[in-house]
């Protein structure tokens, strides 16, 4: 059973939303999973704060086999368990704690409108 590492589309039309699966490679994009490993929102406008790895278990599939797709090779190099910009991922997701993005009601009710 080759298992991948690759994305799986949810989200609607214009707002796309992804998350990073361990799943056996002849199943189709997305279809069955064998294990949810994290998440990419290509909408947050911070580009260090759009992926979340679950680092441990990513570092389990990669060690019995598992191949990353090209993105989320990319992801795993950047944002894993030895990532390059886990520093700047977690100063980004700080800055989008202050500022409220995400929580209800969004940047205006942070903002005060």
């Amino acid at each position: 059973m080759p298992v991948r590492i690759r994305m799986k589309v949810l989200g609607r039309k214009h707002r796309p939303y992804f998350r990073i699966c361990a799943t056996d490679g002849r199943n189709p994009r997305d279809g069955r999973v064998l294990e949810e490993l994290g998440t990419y929102d290509p909408m947050i406008p911070e580009t260090d704060a759009r992926v979340k790895l679950n680092g441990e278990r990513v570092k389990y599939w990669l060690g019995v086999g598992a191949q990353p797709s090209e993105k989320v090779k990319t992801f795993i190099k950047k944002y894993g368990v030895d990532g390059t910009r886990l520093d700047q991922q977690q100063a980004a997701l700080e800055r989008l704690k202050v500022s409220g993005f995400g929580q209800k009601g969004g940047r205006r009710a942070a903002e005060g409108e």
